[in-house]
């Protein structure tokens, strides 16, 4: 694995580094796939229970490296197809993780790095991060991102930021729902510490499960089907060991074993 990617574990939390400081940690092939086998290792590892999405250097990512657009563009659209399925894996596989995930936004986060931002559970942004969905003053689209971007934003929102290009504040993330919170730069990494304290303390069955819940909720139409998935659900985490701990150390009055 090249430097392009650090990785760093303290205790049972993985955090991934974007590590082309010199480029705004933008990606290209290389980074993609060392991102997605990171991600896929994480996701078979039981001592990992979070992992954190962050980026070195002044930005967290600036989406594609232009360099590397480049020389896509003189290739066929056969081969133009097969790089843009494997973003579309590395994408699908960080919004698919089973595991809780964290995106530590600082700096520039573009295209591609708005998609990484959307794929996280949870997203908290220095006050100075800024944002753009800016293929289309390239004549593109961020089309493969585009599923966890609007489901993170809403239709109504994606269609005017996809179509315009502009670059939009911290503030307006939040307010749009692209992030969950915004502090001053030399909060966040307190803020991002609170949340995996939060984690910590949730059973890890129980948050890992949380985004196939609400997916499958989501994905429902048929309340009756709905019900009867939700009750199964309960029932099996009820009488899985985690929820018979949880449940116990509720009673008794004691932290449960998993508690960090």
């Amino acid at each position: 694995m090249s430097n392009a990617l650090e990785q760093h574990r303290h205790g049972s939390t993985l955090t991934l580094w974007l590590n082309r400081p010199e480029l705004h940690n933008a990606f290209d092939d290389s980074l993609i796939g060392e991102l997605t086998a990171a991600l896929a290792d994480a996701a078979a590892d039981p001592e990992v229970r979070v992992v954190v999405l962050a980026g070195h250097g002044a930005s967290f990512s600036a989406g594609a490296d232009l360099n590397w657009m480049r020389g896509m563009a003189a290739l066929s659209e056969s081969e133009n197809r097969q790089d843009a399925l494997a973003l579309a894996r590395l994408m699908r596989t960080l919004d698919e993780l089973p595991k809780p995930t964290i995106a530590r936004v600082h700096g520039a986060a573009f295209g591609g790095g708005v998609g990484l931002v959307a794929c996280c559970d949870i997203a908290i942004a220095s006050e100075q991060a800024r944002f753009g969905l800016t293929e289309s003053r390239l004549g593109l689209l961020p089309a493969v991102i585009s599923p966890y971007v609007v489901a993170a934003i809403g239709p109504r929102q994606a269609r005017r930021w996809f179509a315009t290009a502009e670059q939009f504040d911290a503030a307006t993330a939040g307010q749009i729902g692209l992030v969950h919170q915004v502090v001053p730069a030399d909060q966040l990494d307190a803020a991002v510490a609170r949340q995996l304290e939060l984690l910590g303390k949730a059973g890890p069955l129980a948050a890992a499960s949380a985004k196939q819940l609400v997916r499958e909720v989501a994905a429902i139409a048929d309340r009756d089907a709905l019900d009867e998935a939700n009750a199964r659900l309960i029932a099996r985490l009820r009488v899985s060991a985690e929820g018979q701990e949880g449940l116990g150390a509720f009673l008794d009055k004691r932290a449960p074993r998993w508690q960090t």
